[in-house]
């Protein structure tokens, strides 16, 4: 078993060889510093399972390293030793998060004690982060659903990076479940209390997209009538998810690795240094490896993010998992609303194992909670899944469309059908949003449009697609609905 490790933080030279000498004797194994700076060195070179640490340090206070040990380890025990006349700061000291404090001189003994309870606080916190992640049920992990071999490795790797701060990097298609990832990644962590924030990366202008991350101060704009806190003070001790960050622009991207590696920004049109302690979970339906040889994304950002990457594999490489997904979204659906249907009959089932589901877990979900509404009984029936599940996709057609008349192989009439029915996929998955209807596709929402037009689709008005293509209405100004 590994000796606890203790890093002793004084500047008394003698202070220090009492302490190893007494530590030392009792099996610890003990590092020191002798500065503040020092100690932040020492904490960064390998982790310790607790700190005793002076408060009065030349050059930075105590307070001011235990603010910074905290910032790196939420949950690392530190124990301060004070003089007699600073007891108030000791106590402020605690209410920053210290374990407790010694005055000096104190018994050995006394501190021998003291760093035992702190040891074993530790270990029960974590035991009980632990055990909380052991007794989740079969196929479930903090609200990812499947026992698949490929989400087994998913859940193992959420295990392992969660309780740290390291960045994390989430790969996988539209309909995944990059965010639900990312919340467990933050709910399996130290900082599971403080607050969880996604970033639409791709939705806003980077103007816009800087005053929501960095805040700005009055008068920074036009229309900047008050100073105004960003997301990532907002998001401070929490966690900060940049979903898509394969679509934040070039500047936004230089200010993000300044951040993430300084910990520190300026809001827009101020002066003053904002310091934070934000970790970042990102997101990406593209290969940014791609992105950044054709010189759209930084290479340095690339890689201050990719310390950990978790692949998310597509609902179409893990069937497996479809009936544990069904049973989950018909118990929610028919919860929210009202309605008491129990399952899929066999029919259905074998229609939804057969289908490919390009829009991922989204498009299964959309597809669960249609069926809910629509069921007649207590079962989801064959004849209650949308067109395109329904019935297989056939070959597009005869090849010789009118052998009669003498017609050629139709290959254009043949494509043309075939783009029509993956738009009508698309839109299924996307609940009628076009814009992400077009990432679905891998096409430009303009691009969509064009296509729409030209096959005289209609997108949906109220964000719900039928599932006709002549059915649908085109109305781009219609308000998106919200996630």
């Amino acid at each position: 078993m590994a000796l606890p490790k203790i890093l002793v933080v004084d500047d008394e030279e003698v202070m220090r060889d009492v302490l190893g000498s007494v530590l030392g004797g009792e099996g610890y194994s003990v590092r020191f510093a002798a500065t503040g700076p020092d100690a932040i060195a020492e904490l960064k070179e390998a982790p310790v399972d607790a700190v005793i640490l002076d408060l009065m340090l030349p050059g930075m206070s105590g307070l001011e390293v235990l603010d910074e040990l905290k910032k790196m380890d939420a949950d690392l025990p530190v124990i301060m030793l004070t003089a007699q006349a600073s007891i108030e700061t000791a106590i402020s000291a605690m209410k920053k998060g210290a374990f407790d404090y010694l005055t000096k001189p104190f018994k050995h003994e006394e501190l021998l004690i003291l760093l035992q309870k702190a040891l074993q606080q530790t270990d029960l916190v974590d035991e009980n982060r632990s055990l909380k992640l052991a007794i989740r049920p079969q196929g479930n992990f903090l609200g990812l659903v499947g026992k698949s071999p490929r989400m087994e490795q998913v859940y193992a790797l959420i295990q392992q990076a969660g309780p740290a701060r390291t960045t994390v990097l989430i790969n996988g298609e539209s309909g995944t479940g990059k965010e639900l990832v990312a919340k467990a990644l933050h709910v399996s962590s130290p900082r599971a209390d403080r607050p969880f924030i996604v970033v639409n990366s791709g939705s806003l202008p980077h103007e816009l997209l800087e005053s929501n991350l960095f805040g700005h101060v009055k008068g920074a704009f036009t229309g900047a009538f008050y100073s105004k806190k960003g997301l990532f003070e907002l998001a401070d001790k929490g966690t900060l998810f940049f979903d898509e960050i394969g679509n934040v622009s070039m500047e936004t991207q230089a200010k993000l690795l300044r951040v993430i590696q300084e910990r520190e920004f300026m809001r827009l049109g101020g002066t003053d240094i904002v310091r934070v302690d934000v970790r970042i979970v990102a997101a990406t339906n593209i290969d940014l490896r791609r992105a950044v040889a054709e010189g759209r994304f930084r290479e340095d950002l690339f890689y201050r993010l990719n310390v950990i990457t978790v692949d998310l594999p597509p609902l179409r490489a893990r069937k497996e998992d479809i009936p544990a997904l069904v049973q989950h979204f018909v118990t929610k659906y028919s919860k929210d609303n009202g309605r008491n249907v129990r399952g899929f009959t066999r029919a259905a089932l074998e229609k939804v194992m057969d289908f490919d589901w390009p829009g991922n877990v989204r498009e299964l979900e959309n597809t669960v909670e249609r069926g809910v509404v629509l069921a007649a009984g207590d079962q989801i029936d064959e004849s209650e899944l949308p067109p395109q599940i329904r019935t297989p996709q056939a070959a597009p057609g005869p090849l010789v469309s009118d052998v009669g008349s003498g017609e050629a192989f139709n290959l254009k009439r043949a494509a043309a059908d075939f783009e029509q029915r993956m738009i009508v996929v698309a839109l299924e998955a996307a609940r009628g949003i076009q814009k992400d209807a077009a990432r679905i596709l891998g096409v430009k929402p303009t691009t969509l449009n064009e296509m729409l037009k030209r096959h005289r689709m209609i997108a949906p008005r109220k964000g719900r697609p039928t599932g006709e293509p002549e059915d649908v209405e085109v109305d781009e100004d219609a308000d998106e609905p919200t996630h």
